[in-house]
């Protein structure tokens, strides 16, 4: 049984949306059951960990959802969202940061060096 494209298109909207939201508020911490909900609530949504997430997508006619998801998934893990919201989980103080930053830059480097070499290799 196939589905009609728009259809296909409401659902795949559907699955975007949820991902969406569960993404906005996968790291986000839980407001406390106590006395101050309100102040805890608002907190949670001005929060450090509160990303705008603009990653869009746009759907072909004839397009399977798979491979919308497929785009989609590469689009939002190139735009960083997911590592952002990763590292601001916990409290990074400034020399914590400063050293991921150094290790990240150093993994870049070797990994371009690889890239490099392989290049190189192939064209011999």
């Amino acid at each position: 049984k196939t589905c009609n494209p728009t259809m296909a298109r409401r659902l795949l909207f559907l699955a975007v949306l949820g991902l969406l939201a569960a993404v906005a508020t996968a790291f986000v911490p839980a407001a406390s059951s106590s006395g101050l909900n309100r102040i805890a609530t608002a907190a949670a949504t001005a929060s450090p960990t509160s990303l705008s997430v603009s990653v869009k997508v746009d759907v072909g006619d004839g397009e399977s959802i798979e491979s919308a998801l497929r785009r989609f998934k590469r689009e939002c893990n190139k735009s960083g969202h997911l590592m952002e919201l990763r590292h601001r989980r916990y409290f990074e103080n400034s020399q914590q940061k400063k050293k991921r930053k150094i290790k990240e830059a150093r993994m870049r480097i070797r990994m371009e060096r690889m890239q490099r070499r392989r290049m190189n290799k192939q064209r011999a």
